[in-house]
């Protein structure tokens, strides 16, 4: 992976609101012993780099979208609330709308029926008007 490669996955996971970082494996071996990521150990093999957020599913989007324009990276796993995932999960994990697309679905669908309700309650005035309008034409002619 050339720098200007590195570099732009660098800058699409910040987009997505993650960090990425290349590891030594000995060190996240060394920092994951004992504690809730332990599962991911095994996974550290060769050059290796982590991607992590507040939003599980910002990184492994942008992960999963930099990974189909370049064959050189390949997505091996990863962990989400102390569970280890496989690469399959992850890309899983990828295809699930973002959390502020979800939020924006659920804005929506709250406000879905308060705009029907303006809508019901508006029709009879304006059928109302349309009447009143047709009488008005009808008479001028």
């Amino acid at each position: 992976m050339t720098v200007s490669q590195a570099q732009d996955l660098r800058a699409k996971m910040r987009e997505a609101g993650a960090k990425h970082r290349v590891v030594k494996n000995r060190l996240v071996k060394i920092a994951a012993e004992g504690g809730n990521f332990s599962d991911i150990t095994d996974l550290m093999t060769g050059p290796t780099s982590i991607s992590y957020s507040d939003d599980p599913v910002g990184p492994a989007k942008a992960l999963a979208e930099f990974a189909k324009d370049f064959d050189k990276i390949e997505i091996l796993g990863g962990a989400m609330d102390g569970k280890a995932m496989t690469a399959a999960e992850v890309e899983a994990l990828a295809k699930l709308p973002s959390l502020d697309q979800l939020r924006g679905q659920i804005i929506g669908l709250l406000n879905a029926p308060a705009s029907k309700i303006v809508g019901v309650v508006d029709a009879p005035a304006s059928k109302l008007a349309r009447v009143f309008a047709a009488y008005g034409a009808k008479e001028d002619a």
